[in-house]
């Protein structure tokens, strides 16, 4: 496909999106059924027009001064893409299977279009019902911190100390460009190009050998601040598919006790292929069969009790661009909600001395510092801290937050709770 058709099937994609309310990786699937003349290297590159009009949604709209697919999309490749107009130009152009020609509206707006007296929702592209709740968070600076969230994300890898060092596996993926991530000191970073395709990094040998992993530097340094400890009882009682187990795992050197859970067993199913990859063997999976009994003879027994907690995800609005605008304020009450509930259960596992890490990937004060103020004022017995150690990182009484726009990291709040 030449660049310009990819462009059109762009503008399709993301009108199948914003008109049938559908998921965004649905309806690129669809499509890519329905045309499948295109190659990999053609969905790819469709993909990322697609998730990078996504970003910056709000934002390429106000410059155009419309809010339709072909509207976004131009808008983004002034935007995003740093394309000048006559670039614009050649790629909608009006020729076969290319998008219809530029008005002379359109090409008024990408010369002259500017951010200057936007909102803060706009130039920072996030849904105007979160205005308050980023004011709340961020201050003046919303707008900043919202567009770095709108930025494409690197590939971040964990490299993994139970079987490699971070010198070992750089060189086994040498062809990569990895650097060394600034924070994490398990971190490898390979920076990804506005239009560049994902590297497969489940085929690479170091990958498929257990020496790295896929986690964001952020979730690294959110297992770190666990200060998880060879010998050490822990409870992971949100696990999922089982990054932070395995970070845990490495940092514990194999010594101890893991045990991994979750309410949602479907959430849980790789992560037995993760830790046979791995090597990790201080872990336990309880798989749930019915509520909360399999991890009953636990109480009283943990020093630490990890709670990844299910949040509303607005920290990692560059991985997942298309969640920041089917969210809705009942889903953000009710995140709030199940994270008290699991704050309150954790308590019971913890011995004398024991400590909860509370971990969210959510920017909101709601989910992070109230969240924490709440759980303060019902257990009188605890008291919170913020982990230090990472230049730029936003700490407060309640705990501590990474953000793409501070620490170049997704976006995590981490507080450490020790029952005295």
């Amino acid at each position: 496909m030449t660049p310009s058709a990819r462009l059109e099937a762009a503008i399709e994609v993301l009108t199948s999106i914003i008109d049938e309310r559908r998921p965004a990786p649905d309806a690129l699937k669809s499509w890519g059924q329905a045309h499948r003349f295109a190659g990999s290297g053609d969905r790819a590159a469709i993909g990322g027009l697609v998730y990078d009009a996504l970003r910056r949604k709000a934002s390429s709209a106000y410059l155009m001064g419309a809010d339709t697919p072909r509207a976004v999309v131009l808008g983004m490749l002034r935007r995003e893409r740093g394309l000048d107009t006559d670039a614009i130009g050649k790629l909608a152009s009006g020729a076969q299977y290319a998008p219809a020609a530029l008005s002379d509206d359109e090409r008024a707006r990408l010369d002259t279009a500017s951010l200057d007296s936007a909102p803060a929702h706009i130039a920072g592209d996030y849904p105007e019902w979160l205005d308050d709740a980023f004011a709340r968070s961020f201050g003046d600076r919303r707008a900043e911190e919202g567009a770095a969230l709108a930025s494409r994300a690197p590939l971040d890898l964990r490299v993994n100390t139970l079987k490699a060092d971070r010198d070992k596996a750089a060189a086994m993926l040498a062809d990569l460009n990895p650097a060394p991530t600034p924070w994490s000191p398990w971190g490898l970073r390979i920076a990804l190009a506005a239009d560049a395709k994902a590297p497969p990094i489940h085929a690479e040998p170091a990958f498929m050998k257990g020496f790295v992993e896929v986690q964001d530097e952020g979730s690294q340094l959110a297992a770190l601040f666990s200060g998880a400890k060879p010998g050490e009882q822990v409870l992971d009682l949100c696990a999922g598919a089982g990054g932070k187990t395995l970070a845990l795992a490495a940092m514990m050197e194999n010594k101890g006790q893991i045990f991994a859970t979750d309410d949602d067993k479907r959430r849980l199913a790789p992560v037995h292929d993760r830790l046979a990859r791995s090597g990790a063997r201080n872990v336990q999976v309880r798989t749930p069969k019915s509520v909360h009994t399999e991890i009953d003879d636990l109480k009283g027994r943990m020093d630490l009790v990890l709670i990844d907690a299910p949040c509303t995800g607005t920290g990692a609005w560059r991985r997942n661009p298309d969640a920041k605008w089917r969210m809705r304020p009942g889903a953000l009450e009710q995140r709030v909600k199940e994270q008290a509930d699991i704050l309150d259960r954790a308590t019971e596992f913890l011995k004398p001395g024991g400590r909860i890490v509370y971990i969210t990937c959510s920017l909101l004060d709601a989910e992070n510092g109230a969240q924490v103020r709440a759980f303060l004022a019902r257990h009188a017995g605890f008291a919170a801290a913020a982990p230090d150690g990472v230049e730029g990182a936003r700490r407060s009484p309640e705990g501590t937050l990474l953000t793409p726009k501070t620490t170049g990291t997704d976006g995590f709040f981490v507080s450490v709770l020790a029952r005295s």
